[in-house]
């Protein structure tokens, strides 16, 4: 979520750079102060955590395991305090991963749902105006779609408090800029 969240800054900042609209302007300040904290606070979870940034398996294959069953999705590592948010062990905390809602719509090594491809970000950064605003709030609805996605997907399959937390602020706050968006691109259509 971390990759997912840095593009989300990277969209933010180009466009800010390239149009002269004060709320889109806005937007993109918010999107890029609101996603750089967040991304912070999942690279020092990890490092808390002891966990590497970057991980060891393809790209999504955590989309693939199954969300929690009736022990937690726990396999004997220690239970989970969820009071604090960690391990009763010391641990790392104990985390089933989650699973994609539509099996099979996720493939190990693919992009995360609702990345930019390079191409579309170089043509975001060729353009200027209205021209950069309709083809930000485009990329960053499809973005924003895709974080939903795996926020709602992390929540049935973590009983980290820590994690449900974010994952629930992500929710609301990208649902409601959804909206937002839609609204503005209708008014530059």
């Amino acid at each position: 979520m971390q990759e997912h969240h840095n593009q989300a800054v990277e969209l933010a900042l180009i466009v800010r750079d390239r149009t002269d609209d004060p709320d889109t302007r806005l937007l993109a300040y918010d999107i890029a102060t609101s996603q750089s904290q967040q991304s912070g606070q999942m690279f020092g979870w990890l490092a808390e955590w002891g966990l590497p940034q970057a991980p060891a398996e393809p790209s999504m294959t955590w989309m693939l395991r199954p969300p929690l069953g009736g022990d937690g999705g726990h396999s004997g590592a220690g239970h989970s305090d969820s009071s604090n948010g960690g391990s009763v062990d010391g641990g790392m905390p104990d985390m089933a991963m989650p699973d994609m809602a539509t099996p099979g719509m996720v493939t190990p090594g693919m992009a995360m749902p609702g990345m930019a491809t390079r191409e579309q970000i170089l043509q975001l950064e060729g353009l200027s105006g209205q021209h950069a605003e309709v083809q930000f709030l485009e990329l960053m609805i499809a973005h924003h779609r895709g974080g939903v996605e795996m926020a709602a997907a992390i929540l049935t399959r973590s009983d980290v408090n820590v994690v449900r937390d974010l994952a629930s602020g992500i929710l609301s706050v990208q649902e409601s800029e959804i909206a937002l968006m839609e609204r503005m691109l209708n008014e530059r259509r």
